[in-house]
């Protein structure tokens, strides 16, 4: 008599089902670059330093050029879907990489639920201004939410499809009003005051930089898609510098049109006046191109935050499988669909804990905008720059112990200590200004920050535990897969 066997759960993501164009569009969607433009931006040029605001980011692309350069020398030698917790494992010591693992954890779903909250607020606002149907924001994300779990538990090209589609609109909208822009001369000429030094040094520099840095988080998360890429070794150094200078090239040139749009000695005081700051794009787009670009914008921000949405759960998920994978959570989320070689438990997981903290958000009544977003995103921003600093810290250490010749004592030895120092002064003015950047009292501020040591001694304790049951696993945490 035969037996029937079990086939042996597969703990391997789709090989080779990326190429460089979805890598960089998964970055770019994650981003978020017309959710930036209209709402972070404006906010951005009010609190932090005016018309500085393009010297900002040109600052805050230089320091993540430097990083990139050392996180892609050790993406050379780590391929791994745990990306940053793998690098930190790999670098500094299991223990380390645990706290890692446990930390982007947080911040990948806290970004990504507290995206549900714009996401509903947006959409809730357009059906009711164009279709006079007035649901509460909640259907609207409740929605999206399904549709997400659907999409993230599918095949991976199936997502990067979609967002590719939905990126290249939100590029094209303000790219079409930057030219209008321009076309007319602007408000009072066309100038460079925004780069000069005097204007740099201007307002509060600090809170801008933090925005600078917020509207970035996404781009590191090539090497999250390692395991799945065509060609990893190539593939993710190149999507990396291509995502930066992508994405910062077009905020550097759109905010400058801005407020080239506005004046440089008058946006600040225009957006001030504003009931809400996030209108001002489309009050650019009205005076200076047309009302179908606008409600085009309009559109294409609700595709923006969906696209975000998906982006980061797609980002979440892979964390809870490269962790359930390597024993830092339980091993039914390392596992992988048999067909669509997708982290599916993990996708799961993340759809699972998204319902219950969106629901909790309901039930307390909560504004979707000033709490859920506000709160949540912000946290996420802190985890995603103390995972960069620690990823500095691990790329030293990691190439001191194994020295390489194929990559430069720049790439490996300088880079990282001038990119950690400098993501740590930025860390360290996100937590002191917190409770700005929340818009909440400062109790509550500070009791969100507490929940990065909080999340950081959990994954320090899972690790430990690991390594009383299975030494052997515990040393290999974060080790390459390909």
């Amino acid at each position: 008599m035969s037996v029937a066997m079990e086939p042996t759960p597969s703990t391997e993501l789709r090989k080779g089902a990326l190429g460089l164009g979805f890598i960089v569009f998964f970055v770019i969607s994650a981003a978020g670059p017309l959710v930036a433009i209209a709402g972070g931006y404006p906010l951005g040029i009010m609190l932090g330093n005016g018309a500085g605001t393009p010297s900002l980011l040109v600052a805050t692309v230089a320091i993540l050029l430097l990083f990139a350069a050392c996180y892609t020398a050790m993406a050379r030698h780590v391929t791994n879907a745990g990306g940053f917790y793998a690098f930190t494992a790999r670098g500094l010591g299991g223990t380390a990489g645990g706290a890692a693992a446990w930390i982007a954890l947080l911040g990948y779903n806290t970004m990504q639920i507290g995206l549900y909250g714009m996401f509903g607020a947006v959409s809730a606002g357009f059906m009711s201004t164009h279709f006079g149907i007035d649901a509460p924001w909640w259907v609207y994300s409740l929605i999206a939410l399904v549709s997400i779990a659907v999409l993230g538990y599918r095949q991976i090209d199936l997502s990067a499809k979609v967002l590719s589609l939905l990126v290249m609109g939100e590029y094209v909208v303000v790219l079409l009003l930057d030219i209008a822009i321009l076309r007319s001369g602007g408000a009072h000429g066309i100038d460079l005051t925004s780069f000069s030094p005097r204007v740099f040094t201007s307002g509060t520099p600090a809170i801008g930089f933090l925005f600078c840095f917020a509207t970035f988080i996404g781009f590191e998360a090539t090497t999250i898609y390692s395991e799945e890429a065509k060609d990893p070794q190539r593939t993710v150094p190149l999507a990396t510098y291509i995502s930066v200078l992508l994405i910062g090239a077009f905020y550097c040139f759109s905010v400058w049109c801005m407020i080239v749009g506005a004046g440089a000695n008058d946006i600040v005081k225009t957006l001030t006046a504003l009931a809400d700051p996030t209108t001002f794009l489309y009050s650019l787009s009205d005076h200076y191109a047309n009302h179908a670009l606008t409600t085009a914008m309009s559109v294409l921000f609700i595709t923006s935050v969906y696209a975000g949405l998906l982006a980061f759960h797609n980002s979440a998920s892979r964390y809870f499988f490269a962790s359930g994978r390597e024993g830092l959570l339980p091993k039914a989320l390392g596992r992988t669909h048999v067909r669509h070689g997708s982290p599916h438990i993990g996708s799961i997981a993340q759809s699972a804990v998204a319902l219950v903290v969106v629901v909790a958000f309901i039930v307390l009544r909560a504004d979707p905008v000033l709490t859920l977003f506000s709160w949540l995103t912000n946290v996420a921003t802190l985890c995603i720059i103390a995972l960069m600093a620690l990823s500095s810290a691990a790329v030293f250490v990691f190439f001191k112990r194994l020295p390489s010749r194929d990559e430069s004592v720049l790439r490996v030895a300088v880079f990282p200590v001038i990119s950690g120092l400098a993501l740590a002064v930025v860390l360290v003015l996100a937590i002191v200004n917190f409770p700005l950047l929340t818009g909440a009292g400062a109790t509550l501020s500070y009791a969100l920050t507490a929940l990065l040591p909080i999340f950081a001694v959990a994954g320090i304790l899972a690790a430990r535990s690991l390594k009383r049951r299975d030494r052997a696993s515990y040393e290999r945490l974060g080790s390459s897969r390909i």
